[in-house]
């Protein structure tokens, strides 16, 4: 009996998270021995509710690095504030390495326009309706990265009207 209670509150933190390997690469280091053989994992979590994380996870066998990669996005969890149209609060841009992603609010039913690691940042986030380009670099890693940055820096009306001490109904005069 006490194992079937256990599965269930497993299955109800995996179904809470979802996660998705953006990239998968083969790492090989030379050592004295000839080459050891790893493998690289790029994983993006969220749980589509404003909660998302990047992680990565190298091993010597891919599943390994897939869950190290769970487990490190988990550890860098943000939050990001949606909006009642599941969109951002207002434009932002983010950088990481040699990438910059620029994200722009959306009218509902507009979608997720982004590409690559972009989107799938933006879909665990929850985010449904924004428009996002990446600028500079390819890198899967370095775009994920400045898309979380870029989630980082939203913040909501009443935040801003908290910390500048005024009614939010100054803030749109």
């Amino acid at each position: 009996m006490a194992k079937g209670r256990k599965n269930t509150k497993s299955r109800e933190k995996e179904t809470d998270w979802q996660e998705r390997v953006v990239q998968i690469r083969r790492v090989t280091k030379v050592v004295k021995g000839g080459k050891k053989l790893s493998f690289r994992a790029i994983v993006i979590v969220g749980n589509e509710r404003g909660q998302v994380g990047v992680g990565v996870g190298k091993a010597s066998d891919v599943i390994g690095a897939v869950k190290k990669g769970v487990a490190d996005g988990k550890k860098h969890l943000i939050e990001v504030p949606l909006t009642k149209s599941n969109s951002i609060p207002h434009p932002a841009i983010g950088a990481g390495g040699g990438a910059k992603v620029m994200m722009r609010p959306a009218a509902p039913g507009t979608g997720v326009i982004a590409g690559g690691a972009v989107r799938t940042v933006l879909e665990l986030a929850g985010v449904r309706n924004v428009l996002a380009k990446q600028l500079g670099s390819g890198n899967p890693l370095n775009n994920a990265r400045a898309a979380v940055t870029a989630l980082e820096t939203l913040r909501t009306f009443s935040e801003v009207a908290e910390e500048r001490g005024i009614p939010i109904e100054n803030l749109y005069a």
